[in-house]
């Protein structure tokens, strides 16, 4: 069995996303030009300016804030910064400084103060733990002997690795840059086609949002004011589900195209190593039994299995991590900087709770989500039609935004019109963060391209190979459309989200 704690600890630092990063990504303002980016920073400043200045309706002032939240993240402004600055002068415009103070009260509160949104650090602290510990590397071992046979069964065992990782760790980043040093240089030995190989471990990583313990989807319900277990469970069968679609797809394409992912030669392993194999994957297994069989079980609510979950991680972590934190002083500073990692991003994301607050708040006092709500019933839209409608907005937000960005600036608009249709919050909540997590991967922001792109520019990773972002997105374009398909079977059989939430769950 191949040992890959060497290839994990020598990766350069510049190749390594941090978690910030990877939890919290901020708008790439680097790909704007700099005359785009001065035409947008100008067309910001002086809509504020006019919005500030001359007397507009409530709608038109929620309006602005909403555009100029936009541009503000294409200029690289933080998600949070970009939401609280808009939100703020709105709300001073609409009800004075008064507002803005009763606003401040509420919202730095209310917006953080909620008993399960403490599952936040424990699940943050949890995937964390198991990445800095190195105890993701075992999974895809086991993947690689027990489904290399398959046609493309390296790509197949990279997809259902990444899924396994997922219910371990949450991390979309922190999953494609873990299969992404692993997996990538094994399938390209094999003759994998550079843009298959690195399109599975990209889209693999959307697994990590979906599939609790999902940070997006506890920050959704946080928002949505849903219960957080019922949410992240809700994620589990179309996790599962975009899991299975990836591998038949991948091996249909091996099977009509045998070059595109020569059959991986497993002649050299018996099943004594096949079996040794699963010790690897032993102790992702068990903090996914405890995290979500605890909660489907009805023996955890979601806080307390995060709490379990990463308990459970920092003992594996210790017992079946590296060598290197064999060394007890090496261990407990793996211990302490996944902490502080952890600290780091929980109050990045509850920022982000309080500025989505105060824009709620705003919203409201604008009334654009009444409106709105007005407006698609007077369209007589029914459930679906209005859904495909959001499809294709999503899709094109996603041209533009990164993953949390969509989502928060949504949902205080939305969420009085998906009321008035009668549209499930726990079900849009996976809706959501699919869509999300298909933007996440698309052309032209990609994030999760873009890191894909940076990491196989290692020439441990690549072989030597040149391999070019546009190679990402060529294999990651076959994928997106198979998420689609999911999208719409998810759309046309709700059950397929909401039925394994409603057999109790707390």
């Amino acid at each position: 069995m191949i040992d890959h704690s060497e290839s994990r600890t020598a990766t350069t630092a510049a190749a390594e996303p941090t978690v910030m990063e990877a939890l919290l990504p901020r708008q790439r303002s680097r790909r704007l030009g700099p005359v785009a980016t001065i035409v947008v920073a100008i067309v910001v400043v002086a809509s504020l300016v006019l919005m500030m200045t001359l007397r507009l309706d409530r709608g038109m002032v929620g309006i602005v804030a909403l555009l100029d939240t936009v541009g503000l993240l294409l200029l690289g402004v933080p998600i949070a910064i970009s939401m609280f600055v808009t939100a703020i002068l709105g709300l001073l415009k609409l009800g004075g400084i008064k507002m803005i103070a009763a606003t401040f009260a509420e919202a730095t509160y209310g917006g953080a103060a909620s008993w399960e949104l403490s599952v936040i650090p424990l699940f943050t602290f949890m995937g964390i733990m198991m990445w800095r510990s190195g105890l993701t590397t075992g999974i895809f071992d086991a993947a690689r002997l027990w489904l290399g046979k398959l046609p493309g069964g390296l790509a197949v065992a990279s997809n259902f690795a990444g899924a396994g990782l997922a219910a371990a760790s949450g991390s979309s980043i922190g999953i494609s840059y873990a299969l992404g040093r692993v997996a990538v240089p094994e399938m390209l030995k094999a003759g994998y086609q550079p843009g298959l190989a690195t399109g599975v471990v990209t889209m693999a990583g959307t697994l990590g949002q979906l599939i609790p313990p999902s940070v997006m989807l506890v920050i959704y319900a946080g928002i949505a004011q849903t219960s957080v277990g019922p949410q992240l469970i809700a994620g589990v069968i179309p996790g599962i589900l975009l899991a299975l679609a990836f591998a038949a797809l991948i091996m249909i394409r091996a099977a009509i195209n045998p070059k595109l992912a020569p059959r991986f030669d497993t002649s050299g392993y018996g099943w004594s190593q096949r079996w040794k194999s699963m010790l690897g994957a032993l102790p992702v297994g068990a903090v996914v039994l405890v995290v979500i069989g605890g909660m489907l079980g009805g023996v955890f609510t979601a806080t307390e299995a995060g709490a379990f979950g990463a308990a459970i991680a920092l003992i594996m972590g210790g017992a079946f991590g590296d060598r290197a934190i064999r060394n007890p002083k090496a261990f407990f500073r793996i211990v302490w900087r996944s902490l502080m990692d952890a600290a780091s991003a929980t109050a990045g994301i509850f920022l982000m709770l309080i500025s989505v607050t105060i824009l709620g708040r705003l919203m409201a006092l604008s009334q654009i989500a009444t409106e709105l709500s007005a407006a698609v019933t007077s369209l007589g839209l029914d459930r679906v039609s209005f859904l495909l409608l959001l499809l294709v907005v999503y899709v094109i937000l996603g041209l533009a935004l990164e993953p949390l960005a969509m989502m928060l600036l949504t949902l205080p608009v939305l969420i009085v019109p998906l009321q008035a249709m009668g549209i499930d919050l726990v079900w849009f909540g996976v809706f959501t963060v699919v869509m999300a997590e298909i933007a996440v991967v698309s052309p032209p922001i990609g994030m999760l391209a873009f890191i894909v792109a940076r990491i196989v520019q290692d020439p441990e990773v690549s072989l030597g190979r040149r391999i070019t972002l546009t190679d990402v997105f060529k294999g990651v374009t076959w994928f997106v459309v198979a998420a689609l398909v999911v999208v719409l079977l998810l759309i046309f059989f709700p059950a397929i989200v909401t039925w394994l939430p409603s057999i109790g769950v707390s």
